[in-house]
């Protein structure tokens, strides 16, 4: 942690005293500041102000912004980046036209992403998960959730979980885990569902709380997977070991995975390219978050989320990127803000609010992150010169971060 003041920004943004969650039309609200400074003791944010009213002082490393514009890092709250090897040989059958549910019957999908990481150090695991999240820093991500889910054995559910846990103590942003056993059924329960639950409630939930392994339980809501009413008792049995549920919801089908994430007190219902009125309404009138993956949607070729109807009637909505081998094998938040705009119809503004604050939110570290607010930490996105707000997302082709300020220090 250092002491360091950013001088010479032409615009400083999403600036906020309070910093609630943004629903419906108040996720439009982005507060700017023009030809600011802003000041750094201990790796927070200490003081803003306008560039005229700047004096040096002691002891203080000077950033020159240079007229580029310094936002919050984003807040990726949905990622599975602990994963033991990529699957572009099932991206080349996609093209060829398979199915998601072919390339599964072919051994493809989750499941061969867990047998590999069974046989994948915890070691090994780390360092390879360690690498890209030191990329996805560079690209502006200064808090994430990484999820459990291509273990499906209590051994190997527990080696995500203890990966993600070195991650924690490792990295200098917050890193919150979640356990996803209920992330498909593995093959050795294929004709027994009912016992890899039982797996999941009575043998992993008590060894993750044990070892204070995890935040958060997850369930894959979705048919074929995981029923609303199995989604419902192992996120109930997740409440009972002190994790907070966060579910996979309505990706392919109206599984029902709003409606029981709602019941559940879940912090977020996640994907959501599959919606009705009904849902919608549902979590319009609650308080858990909708969270929206569109690169997963890109990359599957399925319809976008519906955002704009979701903001309209009154709903909190995050962005995330959902970072995995199979079906979002990119981070790039900056990615996930211009296709938000261009295929979602969010305005510039919204996606700025859904990525950073919002995101704070759907992993609890609103009180940390995700806006410009003297006590939090300064984590921050250093922009090359900009026209406009609008041109983040408009210049999607771009490399737009100049720096990121982590904790105060410029990431190397």
């Amino acid at each position: 942690m250092s002491n360091a003041v950013i001088i010479n920004i032409d615009k400083l943004i999403n600036v906020r005293e309070e910093y609630p969650l943004l629903q419906g039309g108040a996720l439009a609200q982005l507060p700017v500041r023009q030809n600011a400074f802003l000041r750094i003791r201990d790796g927070r944010i200490v003081a803003t102000g306008s560039m005229p009213q700047w004096e040096a002082a002691d002891n203080e490393t000077v950033i020159d912004a240079k007229g580029g514009s310094v936002l919050p890092g984003w807040c990726d709250s949905h990622t599975h980046i602990v994963f033991a090897a990529t699957r572009e040989d099932e991206f080349v059958d996609k093209i060829k036209g398979l199915s998601y549910a072919e390339i599964a019957a072919k051994g493809g999908g989750i499941l061969n992403s867990a047998r590999r990481l069974r046989t994948t150090s915890e070691d090994d695991l780390l360092e390879m998960a360690w690498q890209r999240l030191h990329k996805l820093v560079h690209q502006g991500t200064t808090a994430i959730e990484i999820k459990s889910g291509y273990g499906l054995t209590l051994n190997d559910e527990l080696k995500m979980l203890r990966v993600i846990q070195r991650l924690k103590q490792k990295a200098p942003i917050p890193v919150k885990a979640t356990f996803l056993g209920a992330h498909a059924i593995p093959e050795e329960y294929k004709n027994n569902t009912e016992g890899y639950i039982n797996l999941v409630i009575d043998e992993m939930l008590p060894a993750i709380e044990k070892e204070k392994l995890a935040d958060y339980v997850d369930v894959f809501c979705e048919n074929g997977f995981f029923s609303a009413e199995q989604t419902w008792r192992i996120g109930q049995a997740g409440l009972k070991h002190g994790l907070l549920p966060k579910i996979h919801a309505n990706q392919l089908s109206l599984s029902g995975g709003v409606q029981t994430g709602v019941k559940l007190g879940a912090v977020s219902v996640d994907h959501l390219e599959t919606m009705d009125e009904e849902a919608i309404q549902v979590l319009a009138n609650s308080n858990t978050i909708g969270t929206l993956l569109p690169t997963a949607a890109f990359f599957l070729r399925m319809a976008f989320q519906p955002a704009r109807q979701l903001i309209n009637a009154g709903c909190a909505i995050a962005l995330a990127s959902d970072y995995n081998p199979g079906s979002s094998p990119s981070g790039n938040m900056n990615l996930v803000v211009a296709m938000s705009c261009i295929q979602m119809k969010m305005l510039p503004e919204e996606a700025i609010n859904a990525a950073t604050i919002n995101g704070a939110y759907a992993m609890q570290v609103q009180q940390e992150v995700g806006s410009i607010t003297t006590g939090k930490l300064a984590n921050l996105i250093i922009t090359k010169p900009i026209p406009s707000i609008a041109y983040l997302p408009y210049s999607f082709g771009d490399n737009l971060v100049e720096k990121v300020i982590v904790r105060g220090s410029v990431w190397e």
